[in-house]
């Protein structure tokens, strides 16, 4: 499965940057629907955003995804790439 890469940047409440992607099936473009997503998980981690919008969330690229990817994709639309301050 190839999967659409959305680098995401929302500033948490202390001023750090948290930095993750939104990996999203390849032919899923409707970007609301990502910025979602990506409320989603940042409810999960107790981080308020008011919105997410193409000024935090951009697509970056398109790559094969893994197993992992594969299976939270199927069972709720996205998979998390944590990468800078997301605990």
């Amino acid at each position: 499965m190839k999967v659409a890469i959305w680098d995401t940047y929302v500033e948490k409440k202390d001023g750090k940057k948290m930095h993750f992607d939104i990996a999203v099936p390849e032919e899923e473009k409707n970007a609301l629907k990502i910025y979602h997503f990506g409320q989603e998980y940042l409810k999960g981690k107790d981080v308020q955003s008011e919105t997410l919008s193409a000024k935090e969330c951009v697509f970056c690229h398109i790559e094969n995804a893994n197993e992992v990817m594969v299976n939270a994709i199927q069972s709720k639309g996205y998979y998390i790439i944590e990468m800078e301050n997301c605990d």
